[in-house]
């Protein structure tokens, strides 16, 4: 494995429990990347314990709210990790600051590896649990690994839909997508020829008054004390600029109609996202064999980074939810 330089100080944007054993650990990829990651163990657990992984937002770091869904279920008694992606944060790959629907959907079977052969897991009870664009990501990994017992996912992106038709499918014409794609190459051939990789930006910061409300969302959450981490990509310099350019024309979620495991998506009810959950779940019980383990929960009045870390009053992510979500599937 490649050797991770990893932070010894909690430096995470939640604080610490006292009820749970926190350490760093790795692990690898079929790629040979290294990926970092927190592991959460409850204390005082003994036996062989039901693990879920965790990943996500997209452009966000372990750290952040992933690392706070996984010390959370730890104090409910799962084992947990909270991993970094390839190419990010902690984790190992060069360059920086990229993303592929096949290494990122590698990473989540990465961790299935990882906690299949830990002593103080049950191999039968692992689950997997993305947020934001890595809850795509999840659902991509889902319909490939058998492993994987229950998939959680919270203000989901498809990463290919937005990429290949911006928002709202609103860029969906083959016009717009040859001029994104001529720009990408050009910045390619540059960037090449230079030996340096631009990044694109993270989230727009000073907000401009005119900014679309997610923007002032993300804003809200990647910008301020809320949620601000230097290794973030959206709290500082975003991706590399060609950083997603594989997604535009190499889809995920071909197969959620074939997932036999137990899904909950969950979304809140105002997020500009809401319809990329809304469609994937339509999609993924429409004429299926499998529909009575699947299940959609709209949070009321919620946006999109309110399922980061529970909003202002902390209590919109729907833990008691999850948790019996996972108790029920992962026995």
């Amino acid at each position: 494995m490649e050797k991770l330089t990893m932070t010894k100080e909690w430096d995470k944007t939640f604080a610490q429990s006292d009820k749970v054993e926190h350490s760093k650990v790795m692990f690898h990829n079929r790629y040979g990347i290294t990926l970092a990651a927190d592991m959460y163990v409850p204390k005082g657990a003994v036996g062989k314990l039901a693990a879920i992984a965790v990943s996500g937002p997209f452009g966000a770091v372990k750290e952040q709210c992933s690392g706070l869904y996984a010390q959370t279920l730890a104090e409910r008694g799962f084992l947990t990790i909270a991993f970094d992606p390839s190419f990010t944060g902690e984790s190992g790959g060069q360059p920086r600051y990229m993303a592929s629907p096949d290494i990122n959907t590698e990473d989540f079977q990465a961790a299935m590896d990882f906690l299949s052969v830990q002593e103080n897991v049950d191999p039968e009870k692992i689950g997997i649990l993305g947020i934001c664009g890595w809850g795509g990501m999840a659902l991509n990994a889902a319909s490939l690994d058998t492993r994987i017992k229950a998939t959680v996912t919270s203000t989901m992106y498809n990463m290919s839909r937005v990429n290949a038709n911006g928002y709202f499918d609103a860029a969906d014409n083959e016009n717009t997508r040859f001029e994104m794609k001529q720009e990408l190459n050009n910045i390619r051939t540059e960037e090449y020829r230079n030996g340096v990789y631009e990044r694109a930006g993270g989230v727009v910061d000073p907000l401009p008054e005119d900014a679309p409300f997610f923007v002032a969302d993300y804003h809200d959450y990647y910008k301020t004390d809320r949620g601000y981490h230097p290794r973030s990509l959206n709290s500082t310099d975003g991706w590399n600029r060609t950083g997603c350019m594989s997604f535009i024309n190499q889809p995920i979620c071909q197969y959620t109609n074939e997932i036999r495991s137990a899904v909950l998506m969950i979304h809140g009810e105002k997020a500009h996202s809401c319809y990329f959950s809304r469609d994937e779940y339509a999609k993924m019980t429409e004429g299926s064999a499998y529909a009575e383990n699947k299940e959609l929960m709209i949070i009321p009045g919620a946006v999109h980074t309110d399922l980061y870390d529970g909003g202002e009053n902390k209590d919109l992510i729907p833990f008691d939810k999850i948790e019996s979500f996972y108790r029920e599937y992962l026995k």
